[in-house]
């Protein structure tokens, strides 16, 4: 994987890619809120030698910053079109967990005809159908939650709840010190992350996935209402979904081999 850079008016995204073939598929993997690329570090391993494969520190997320937050979730979509774009990739296909699918969603309704193939990892649907507006108004006022509770308990909270292998608590833990001293940053990136989600959610836009899909969901995630979005999602979308028995909020760290599978048969299909 060789690191490079996209420069925006918000400041610079630092992503990594490996790509062989810019024609053939390649597989986009967009990492959750305040998590980065060695989120997906199982599944580069397993995918670089197989596909072109490409992955992002989120705006302002570890390398990518300094970055003013002064973007909502299409410009994310946007920006990641550019970074494909600028690569010469014609066949992405999109693994977003959590906050990285609605980056994919936000991305099928700016550019439909553009994916080939699209798999949400503990993620959620992007229709505002789906939230209460209770749930909306949190998401607006997180900020402040993650800017005054005692750093040692969001590190352990943030690391432990997202997670149920030791290995996915270990990088979760990892990927948060980035921020240690700098607690102040980790809020932002948080409450920025949220209220983009819900100004997204707001705009109440249909967020139509034109292409195959595969949806995945920890049965131990316990991460807001992952659970009963995806039950949700996959009733009213009929997007096939598999449940990932034992696995958290990040399935990809906890059952990467099952993960990786599931991928791999998913893009075979779709070839």
């Amino acid at each position: 994987m060789k690191e490079k850079t996209y420069h925006t008016r918000c400041g610079t995204i630092h992503y990594w890619a490996s790509v062989s073939n810019p024609d053939t598929i390649t597989l986009v993997l967009l990492p959750g809120l305040t998590a980065d690329h060695r989120l997906f570090d199982k599944q580069i391993q397993y995918f670089e030698n197989r596909y072109n494969v490409i992955v992002w520190d989120a705006p302002a997320h570890a390398s990518s910053w300094p970055f003013r937050f002064d973007f909502d979730l299409f410009d994310k979509a946007k920006w990641l079109d550019d970074i494909l774009n600028q690569e010469g990739l014609t066949k992405p296909v999109i693994v977003g967990q959590s906050m990285g699918g609605y980056v994919g969603q936000a991305y099928a309704q700016l550019y439909p005809d553009k994916m080939t193939g699209f798999v949400s990892i503990d993620s959620a649907p992007l229709q505002r159908s789906y939230v209460t507006a209770v749930e909306i108004w949190l998401l607006k006022r997180m900020e402040p939650v993650y800017a005054h509770y005692p750093w040692k308990w969001l590190l352990k909270s943030g690391s432990e709840g997202v997670a149920k292998t030791d290995y996915g608590r270990s990088l979760m833990r990892e990927m948060m010190l980035t921020y240690d001293g700098n607690q102040k940053r980790y809020a932002q990136i948080a409450g920025h992350g949220y209220r983009i989600l819900a100004a997204a959610m707001e705009k109440n836009l249909p967020y139509e996935i034109k292409c195959p899909a595969l949806l995945m969901c920890g049965t131990q995630d316990h991460a807001g209402s992952c659970i009963r979005y995806n039950k949700a999602w996959h009733r009213n979308a009929k997007i096939p979904l598999t449940w990932i028995e034992g696995a958290g909020h990040n399935s990809n760290t906890d059952k990467p081999e099952q993960v990786n599978r599931l991928i791999e048969e998913f893009v075979a299909d779709i070839l």
